[in-house]
């Protein structure tokens, strides 16, 4: 991985009791040490493999406005990250729930895109052991578990200003509440739902294949052919494209699939990243609740499981052996 750093500003904020986050501002950018940029790129690989939502700036966001400035010019930007973790600070301020942190804003280019990453990182405690063989405490940044992280892909949105895309972030562990707070911050909004996109797909893949009157078997191949071509994208950290997954997929009539999912109005993008959880529903069932948990591949539906919907069950034919072993074990054998 080789990421072109440009500008590093890192500040803190230190909670000092229920009710008040104080500020700590660098006077100066972080200089582009080995250690930084080690810390960059570590950032930037954990990100950018973790699932992300899609955003763009509000009309009247101040992170946007003072972005722009410092973009032309008219603001450094170690003035920019000092004004932006005090707004940050006012936004945290606001719930119950806010904590302190490491903030950071990292300007950087990875494979011609620039980007503006900004992070609230929390320091762990651990122990470590020195050359002399002595045990002692030491502080390290959180990376691997981020989750109050945003990325605008500064290429994207000073390009393309129309883009409901150009901004992703993390929504969170902690609940909604979080990503509220960072969101507001931002000033931003819920762009592209790549959920949504994802599932439309499956649904025109379904359609498509109903319109054809294939059987079960033949739908169940055409899935597969779907799901090996995304999973390949996803693996590949690339998005979905439809028109080469329309290529990949042989005709079902006159029709293509993308010349299908055009006709039917089903308004995919041209390009969208891959959801795995919801791919996988094009080769297997899932769900879970009331203590109930269960996952089995699509095609054994209505030949080892069955299912009423008159009485909504599920009747399994041949259980999976150490599942079967739990069951004699603690039913006795009966």
């Amino acid at each position: 991985m080789s990421l072109d750093i440009d500008q590093i500003a890192l500040h803190q904020l230190v909670k000092r009791d229920e009710n008040q986050l104080e500020l700590v501002l660098r006077d100066t950018l972080l200089p582009a040490t080995k250690a930084v940029e080690e810390m960059a790129e570590e950032l930037h690989r954990v990100y950018s493999a973790k699932n992300k939502a899609y955003g763009l700036f509000d009309e009247e966001s101040e992170l946007a406005a003072a972005l722009r400035n410092c973009r032309k010019g008219e603001d450094d930007f170690l003035a920019f990250s000092r004004a932006a973790t005090g707004r940050l600070r006012d936004e945290l301020s606001k719930y119950t729930f806010a904590e302190g942190g490491i903030v950071l804003f990292i300007h950087y280019r990875y494979l011609a895109v620039e980007y503006l990453l900004v992070a609230v990182l929390n320091s762990q405690s651990s122990m470590r052991v020195n050359e002399q063989l002595d045990i002692s405490s030491t502080h390290y940044l959180d990376i691997n578990h981020a989750d109050i992280v945003a990325r605008i892909d500064l290429t994207e949105w000073e390009t393309n200003p129309e883009s409901t895309r150009y901004l992703t972030f993390l929504r969170g562990r902690v609940g909604r509440k979080v990503a509220d707070f960072f969101m507001d911050f931002l000033g931003a909004s819920v762009g592209l739902d790549t959920k949504a996109q994802n599932r439309g797909l499956l649904q025109a893949v379904d359609d498509y294949c109903a319109e054809s009157n294939l059987d079960k078997n033949e739908r169940q191949n055409y899935r597969q052919q779907v799901y090996s071509y995304c999973n390949d994208q996803l693996q590949a950290g690339e998005e979905i494209a439809l028109e080469d997954l329309s290529s990949e997929l042989p005709p079902l009539g006159e029709k293509t699939f993308q010349a299908f999912t055009q006709e039917q109005g089903y308004e995919l993008e041209e390009h969208f990243p891959a959801d795995r959880s919801t791919l996988r529903q094009l080769t297997k069932f899932a769900g879970s609740g009331g203590g109930l948990t269960l996952n089995f591949d699509a095609m054994l539906l209505g030949e080892r499981i069955f299912w009423d919907p008159a009485t909504d069950t599920l009747t399994i034919k041949g259980t999976p052996p150490n599942l079967r072993d739990q069951l004699q074990r603690r039913t006795g054998g009966n």
